[in-house]
C-alpha cells in the first residue's frame, strides 16, 4: 500500500518532468507518458480502495521550536473519493484530449502541463497537513495559469491566465493568515491534531481566512469574476480545472478541516456567500450565447450549492454533490467541445442548431449531462441536489428558497442551451457541415454518462416530500417555458421581455468594469500615494536624515526659482509690504 500511495502522487509528476527533459520531442511519447500516468494513477486507486492497509510513514521535513512539518499522506473515505474524482475524470479527459488538440503544434507542451495539474492536485488531496496543502494548492495555481493562458498567442488567453492567477492569489493570502493563525493558537498545522485539539474563540476567523482560499480556487463571490474569462483554455482544460477538480479542491478543503468552523460564526458567511454565489451565477448564465461560459456560469452556481450546503452544516451533502457533479460537468464540458471542433471552433450557439441528427453520439450523451445537471429523477444530479435541499430547508428557510430558484434558473438555460444547439435547423454553415466527433472523444463522453446516471444512487436516500414537490415543479415549468420560448427562434427573444435587466444579466452585473474601475481610480491613487510617502518620507525623512531633510527643503524651494523677473519683484514687493505691516502694526 505505501508504494502505491506514493506512486498514485509520483506517476504524473514524472510524466511532465519527463516530457519537459526530452519526450516532448515525439508527440507519441509526450501522450503515452501522460495518458499512461494517469490512467495508472487511476487503477492504482481502485487497488487501493480495494485492498485497503497502512498509512505510509510521514518523513520529517521540518522542525523549529513550536511547529513540526512532516511530509505525509492521508489515506481516509474522504480523500479515497476524492482520489477516483480527479484520477477517473482526469483520464477520460486525458484520453479526449488525444483527439481534441491532436492538430495543435504545442500537442507535448499541452500534456506535460496537464499531467502538472494533475499531480498538484492529487497533492492537495492526500495532503495530511496545511503547509503541505498550501505548496500544492500554490502548485494548482501555477499550473492552471500555464493551461489557461496555453494559446498565449491569443491577448485574451494570456489576459484570463493572469486574471485566473492573481485573483487566487487574493484569496491565498487570506488562506495564509488563516493557517498561520492556526498554528499560532494550537501549535500544530496536523489536520489529525487539530482535530483532537479543543476548539478556540479563534477558531471562526480563522476558518473564515482559510475559506477566502476556497473562495479563489472555487470562484465563490465576490472572487467568482476570473472562472468565465478561464474557457480561453483549451476545452479539455476546461473540463478538467473548471469542472473536475481546481474549482472542486476549495469545497474539498473546507470539507477537509471542517471540524475547524463547525459552530462557528464563519458558518453562517460561509453559507450565504455560497447560496449567493448560485443566486448570481445562475442569473448571468440565462443571457450567455458561449456554450463554454454558460456551462461556466453553471460551475459557478453548483458551486455555490456545494458551498452553501458546508455552511449549513451539511459537508457530507457537499461532496456528494461534487462526485456527481464531476462526472456529468466534464461529460457538458466534454460535450461542448465535441461540438465546436465539429463547428471548426464556432461556440456561439445562436450559430449551431440541427445537430441531433448531424452528432448523435454527442446529443445523446450532453442530454444524459443536461438531466443530471437540471436534476431530473433517476439521474445522478438529481439525488445530490436534493440532499442539499434537504439541508437549507432544514437549517435556514430562506436559503432554502434560493437554492429552489437557483434550481428554477438551472433548468431554464441549461433547456435554452440544448434546444438552441442540438435542435431545430442548422443556423450557419458550420452547422450544416457537422459530423460526428472520432471515438476517441466520443468513447469518453459514453463513458462519463454511466457515472452521470448512476452516480446517485450510491448514497441515495429518501428526500423529504416538501423539497421534492418542489423540485419537479420547477424542473417541469423551467423546461416548459426554455422549451416554448427557444423552440424554433433564431433570435433570443427574452431581451424584448426583461429589457435592462437582459443587459444586466448579460453584461454580468458589471462586476469585471466594477473591478476595473477599483484599480483605475482606488488602486492606482494608492500605489502614487505609497510611492510618494516612500520617496518624500521614509527615503527622504528617516533613511537619509538631515542629507534627506535638506534636500526635501531644496527641493520646496526650488519650486519658487521660475527665472521671470516679473515674479521676483512681485514677491519682493509683497515681502517689503509685509514687514511694513508688521513693523507699523
Amino acid at each position: 500500500m505505501i508504494t502505491a500511495v506514493w506512486l498514485i502522487l509520483l506517476l504524473p509528476l514524472f510524466s511532465a518532468v519527463a516530457i519537459g527533459l526530452g519526450a516532448y520531442r515525439s508527440r507519441l511519447a509526450s501522450a503515452v507518458l501522460s495518458v499512461g500516468a494517469v490512467v495508472g494513477s487511476f487503477l492504482l486507486t481502485l487497488w487501493l480502495i480495494a485492498v485497503g492497509g497502512e498509512l505510509p510513514p510521514s518523513i520529517p521535513w521540518l522542525a523549529i521550536e513550536g511547529l513540526q512539518i512532516d511530509i505525509g499522506l492521508q489515506i481516509d473515505p474522504l480523500s479515497k473519493l476524492m482520489l477516483c474524482v480527479v484520477t477517473g475524470v482526469g483520464s477520460l479527459i486525458h484520453i479526449f484530449s488525444l483527439g481534441y488538440m491532436k492538430e495543435d503544434r504545442d500537442f507535448s507542451r499541452y500534456f506535460a502541463f496537464l499531467s502538472l495539474f494533475v499531480f498538484s492536485m492529487l497533492g492537495i488531496v492526500l495532503a495530511d497537513n496545511f503547509v503541505m496543502m498550501f505548496i500544492f494548492w500554490e502548485l494548482v495555481g501555477v499550473s492552471s495559469y500555464l493551461l489557461i493562458g496555453f494559446w498565449f498567442e491569443k491577448p485574451s488567453a494570456a489576459d484570463a491566465a493572469k486574471k485566473a492567477f492573481l485573483t487566487n492569489r487574493v484569496g491565498d493570502f487570506g488562506f495564509l493568515l488563516g493557517i498561520l493563525m492556526v498554528w499560532a493558537a494550537f501549535g500544530t498545522v496536523g489536520f489529525a491534531e487539530l482535530e483532537k485539539a479543543e476548539a478556540t474563540a479563534i477558531c471562526g476567523l480563522a476558518g473564515f481566512l482559510i475559506f477566502c482560499g476556497a473562495m479563489g480556487k472555487s470562484a465563490q463571490f465576490p472572487l467568482h469574476v476570473w472562472l468565465p474569462d478561464a474557457m480561453e483554455g483549451p476545452t479539455p482544460v476546461s473540463a478538467l480545472i473548471h469542472a473536475a477538480t481546481m474549482v472542486a479542491a476549495g469545497v474539498y478543503m473546507l470539507c477537509r478541516v471542517f471540524f475547524l468552523i463547525d459552530g462557528t460564526w464563519a458558518m453562517e458567511a460561509i453559507a450565504w456567500i455560497g447560496g449567493l454565489t448560485a443566486l448570481l451565477a445562475a442569473l448571468m448564465a440565462v443571457q450567455q450565447d458561449d456554450i463554454k461560459r454558460i456551462l461556466a456560469y453553471s460551475t459557478l452556481s453548483q458551486l455555490g450549492y456545494m458551498v452553501m450546503a458546508v455552511g449549513l452544516g451539511s459537508p457530507d451533502a457537499a461532496m456528494f454533490h461534487l462526485t456527481t457533479h464531476a462526472s456529468f460537468k466534464a461529460l457538458l464540458f466534454l460535450g461542448a467541445g465535441s461540438v465546436i471542433v465539429a463547428l471548426n471552433h464556432e461556440q456561439d450557439i445562436w450559430k449551431m442548431g440541427g445537430l441531433r441528427e448531424r452528432m448523435p453520439k454527442t446529443y445523446w450523451t450532453f442530454l444524459i449531462g443536461t438531466m443530471a445537471l437540471c436534476g431530473v429523477p433517476l439521474f445522478s444530479g438529481f439525488f445530490s441536489k436534493e440532499a442539499i435541499l434537504d439541508a437549507a430547508l432544514e437549517n435556514n428557510l430562506l436559503l432554502f428558497l434560493v437554492a429552489v430558484l437557483v434550481a428554477l434558473l438551472t433548468t431554464f438555460y441549461m433547456t435554452r442551451l440544448f434546444v438552441v444547439a442540438f435542435m431545430g435547423e442548422p443556423r450557419s454553415a458550420q452547422a450544416r457541415g457537422a459530423v460526428e466527433s472520432p471515438s476517441v472523444m466520443t468513447v469518453p463522453l459514453i463513458l462519463l454518462a454511466v457515472p452521470s446516471v448512476i452516480s446517485g444512487y450510491f448514497n441515495a436516500h429518501a428526500p423529504n416530500p416538501l423539497v421534492l414537490a418542489a423540485s419537479l415543479v420547477v424542473l417541469v415549468f423551467g423546461m416548459l417555458v426554455a422549451n416554448s420560448l427557444y423552440s424554433g427562434a433564431k433570435t433570443d427573444p427574452l431581451p424584448a421581455w426583461l429589457g435592462r435587466l437582459a443587459k444586466a444579466l448579460r453584461d454580468r452585473f458589471w462586476f469585471d468594469e466594477a473591478y476595473q474601475w477599483l484599480i483605475d481610480h482606488v488602486q492606482e491613487n494608492l500605489a502614487k500615494l505609497a510611492d510618494a510617502i516612500d520617496r518624500w518620507v521614509i527615503a527622504g525623512l528617516l533613511v537619509r536624515g538631515t542629507h534627506g531633510t535638506i534636500e526635501l527643503a531644496a527641493r520646496v524651494l526650488r519650486l519658487a526659482q521660475t527665472g521671470n523677473l516679473q515674479t521676483y519683484a512681485f514677491w519682493f514687493a509683497a515681502g517689503m509690504a509685509a514687514l511694513l505691516i508688521f513693523t507699523l502694526g
